[in-house]
């Protein structure tokens, strides 16, 4: 358990560090870049994904901020759970928090990828990049469990 929480809270402090420092030069030092493909190009999201919510832009912070210890409380109650996905529980904790934490200083959230090469995609930020990232941990090891259930029922069917 020790071994697992330590390594959750060392991705957690990488990843909400990295984040931090990025959007901090892209809010205070204009790092913008025009590419072809994609460009870094600083923009505040006051709502959640693709903009949605915006209009709670004042109050975001603090449901955001709910769900997360809410979420929190249950890991710790369901510790099995945390031991499970305890990496993708420390990427989407530093992504989560970050984000809340531009809310906080920059009042919305600091995005600055751009993609814009064939599509016009949503403009976001490595702490977004990093929450895909544990969805898609969770999705691949749920899809694993799920396969060895079915292998284990076979075998003493």
């Amino acid at each position: 358990m020790r071994k697992k929480l330590v390594t959750s809270f060392l991705i957690f402090i990488c990843i909400f560090t990295i984040d931090q420092v990025v959007k901090y030069g892209f809010a205070n030092f204009s790092w913008n870049v025009d590419g072809p493909y994609m460009s870094l190009q600083l923009a505040y999201n006051y709502g959640v994904a693709f903009s949605m919510f915006s209009f709670l832009a004042e109050y975001l912070k603090y449901i955001q901020l709910t769900l997360v210890f809410a979420g929190i409380i249950y890991l710790y109650k369901n510790q099995d759970l945390f031991m499970n996905y305890y990496i993708p529980v420390g990427l989407l904790l530093a992504g989560g928090l970050s984000n809340i934490l531009d809310r906080f200083t920059y009042g919305g959230v600091v995005d600055y990828f751009y993609w814009h090469y064939g599509f016009e995609f949503a403009i976001f930020n490595f702490a977004d990049v990093m929450i895909d990232l544990a969805v898609v941990l969770i999705i691949y090891k749920q899809i694993k469990l799920a396969k060895q259930e079915k292998k284990s029922k076979e075998i003493i069917s």
